[in-house]
């Protein structure tokens, strides 16, 4: 996950609406079904997926109070904490 793309994507959920996001989501994972794609593809894929699912996180702290920069540095933190483990 970067932090730049879910920051990205968190302001492009506030100016438009989180259900392109849901949409995209959902497309990209029917995509992941291709089974001619390569791995190196599905990476590029799944990676997408994370940081959109990320910043549908931080949207929904956002919503429930969270200032930004906070939202976006506790999931960062949450992230980082459950690789750690």
């Amino acid at each position: 996950m970067k932090l730049p793309v879910i920051k990205q994507l968190t302001q492009f959920i506030e100016e438009n609406d989180k259900d392109y996001l849901i949409e995209t989501i959902e497309v990209l994972e029917a995509l992941t079904e291709v089974p001619s794609l390569k791995d190196e593809e599905l990476d590029v894929i799944g990676e997408l997926i994370s940081n959109m699912y990320g910043a549908l996180e931080v949207n929904k702290s956002i919503q429930n109070g969270m200032e930004k920069k906070e939202a976006l540095n506790s999931f960062m933190q949450r992230v980082l904490g459950s690789i750690d483990k």
